[in-house]
């Protein structure tokens, strides 16, 4: 028996309906809709700038060449080391891998890694950021490696597009104004068996395409709306977690202990096999003030932290505090510097770097002998 729905007998009904009125009326309602979220976006203080993406990243890793100079780090390296001012004063402009929100030790061991390189690493540490075990600071790190190693021809030509739409088009902000994140405002509680985690900062630095980030102007003013809505979120995100309520508080306790232990020791292997092949690293400790910086120092106090490292590895090291001129900015959200004062601060930073490199010529050459080491100040 034939079957009453084959396609030979299906006919579907076309409306008589004026398509061309359909197509303006649809292309007017779109572009006014998309107008209208632009001008909400601008009012809000949002303005047209590069997503600091995974993409972005994974281009600036493909330019790393053996005798680059390579910048590590977390936000405050993005924010704090102007690289016109770097280039101008190290003869060579760096490639900008620090990562908002990071740690840097997945990269710093991806350059290990890379038999070839054999330049510079200047690896800005937050202690607490660099010896995180696991959670968001790994995954910001790991999620960026893992789209430069696998990144496909569809990925790298929507990131080209999306560079030139993002360059003009305001309301194009992935961490802020896509309905995931909107969506992640909504105030939910914590409940049984689900802990809300703290929210992220909003929307308050713009990056060009070789990734030099900047605070935006508003950011900077002290006790703006901007501004205190920043600070607000630092000393929640730099609180630990409580421990599962399957683990008890000491053995989670022993859990992390030996997990930063295990770190000490990757990060003194990944120098290590760096500087057996001449390459040169420096750490460097950027400013950071207000509360954030006692809670850092609850969190890992800075000769177990920084000073460890620095001891451990024997490499050239700056840090901010240690020196009046660099010690003489203030960060206007406790965390970063200001776009103007991050100028200023690398001018002042250039003369202790070069010296750190010992190049007084501000050529950078690996002058590190295999294993050797170099005196460090911490």
């Amino acid at each position: 028996m034939p079957s009453s729905t084959s396609s030979s007998e299906f006919v579907r009904p076309i409306p008589a309906v004026a398509w061309r009125g359909v197509l303006v009326a649809v292309a007017f309602l779109t572009g006014a809709a998309t107008a209208g979220w632009e001008l909400y976006a601008r009012s809000a203080g949002y303005g047209a700038s590069i997503n600091d993406t995974a993409d972005l990243w994974a281009q600036q890793r493909a330019k790393v060449r053996p005798d680059s100079v390579v910048i590590v780090g977390t936000s405050r390296a993005l924010f704090d080391l102007d690289l016109d001012v770097l280039e101008q004063g190290l003869g060579q402009r760096p490639l900008q891998l620090a990562l908002a929100g990071s740690s840097p030790y997945p990269v710093l061991a991806d350059l290990a890694n890379d038999e070839s390189f054999r330049g510079t690493v200047i690896v800005d540490i937050v202690p607490a950021m660099f010896l995180a075990p696991g959670g968001p600071p790994m995954e910001v790190s790991t999620k960026a490696l893992a789209r430069h190693r696998d990144q496909t021809y569809a990925q790298l030509w929507s990131h080209h597009l999306g560079l030139a739409l993002e360059e003009n088009i305001a309301f194009l902000k992935q961490e802020d104004l896509t309905l995931a994140q909107l969506l992640k405002r909504l105030p939910i509680p914590d409940r049984a068996g689900a802990r809300i985690g703290p929210k992220l900062p909003p929307y308050f630095y713009a990056v060009d395409r070789d990734r030099r980030g900047r605070m935006v102007e508003s950011a900077a003013v002290v006790g703006s709306a901007l501004n205190q809505e920043v600070r607000s979120v630092w000393l929640p995100l730099f609180t630990p977690p409580p421990p599962p309520p399957s683990i008890p508080a000491e053995k989670f306790a022993a859990m992390m202990g030996q997990a930063m232990e295990r770190r000490f020791a990757d990060a003194n292997d990944a120098i290590k096999r760096l500087r057996s092949r001449g390459a040169t690293v420096v750490f460097v400790r950027l400013p950071v003030t207000g509360p954030l910086a006692e809670r850092e120092e609850q969190l890992v106090p800075l000769p177990a932290g920084w000073g460890r490292l620095v001891r451990e590895n024997g490499v050239p090291a700056i840090n901010f505090a240690d020196h009046a001129d660099l010690s003489a900015f203030d960060c206007p959200e406790w965390s970063h510097l200001s776009a103007a004062d991050s100028v200023e601060f690398t001018k002042r930073l250039v003369p202790h770097l070069r010296r750190a490199l010992a190049e007084p010529s501000g050529n950078i050459l690996a002058t590190t002998p295999p294993g050797g080491a170099r005196p460090a100040s911490s």
